[in-house]
């Protein structure tokens, strides 16, 4: 089997990428994450993922595109809903690259995350997968959170402090805001 491995960030993909390595899935990495705000928070994750790949000799593809307003567009007004929206958008490109590319699969490395909704994830790429009639691999990565953050430790990878969209960021640090900033 060979599976083609949406990449949201450096730090998230250390772990899965060894597991499948172990294993011997042959695998490659994509990245694709409109997503991430601001445009140099985006710079700083795509740098770190370029640094992880140089490091293991992982190869990855890159649509290296910054969409922050279609990223706004199908997240805004969605509320709780957003994730599951954002989630849909990078793992449709993942699956349809992975096509492209005759992989047999394709999969996230946001199952690595114990901030991500799991179970919405998984849901979203079956849904995917029987649209595009493309395989979905599931691996629950998060038994290996304390592992893989120790692994990005030792590589010295940027660590982000929020998930990516500006919906997190706000989130981050809200609570952190001197009182009197409003932020509604």
């Amino acid at each position: 089997m060979n599976i083609l491995l949406h990449i949201c960030c450096a730090n998230c993909a250390v772990f899965p990428i060894d597991v499948l390595k172990k294993r011997g899935i042959e695998a490659a990495g994509f990245w694709y994450n409109p997503n991430i705000h601001p445009l140099t928070e985006y710079a700083l994750r795509l740098d770190a993922v370029r640094q992880l790949t140089s490091h293991n000799g992982f190869e990855i593809y890159y649509d290296n595109y910054y969409g922050l307003e279609e990223f706004i567009e199908i997240a805004a007004h969605k509320g709780k809903d957003r994730c599951a929206a954002c989630y849909r958008m990078r793992l449709t490109q993942t699956a349809l690259r992975a096509k492209a590319l005759n992989y047999d699969a394709f999969s996230t490395t946001l199952l690595y995350s114990i901030y991500q909704k799991y179970e919405v994830i998984v849901e979203t790429a079956s849904d995917i997968a029987n649209k595009y009639s493309i395989e979905f691999f599931e691996e629950d990565f998060r038994k290996g959170w304390h592992e893989g953050i120790e692994m990005s430790k030792k590589l010295s990878l940027y660590r982000q402090k929020y998930c990516g969209c500006i919906y997190s960021e706000m989130e981050r640090y809200a609570g952190k805001i001197a009182d009197g900033l409003r932020l509604s």
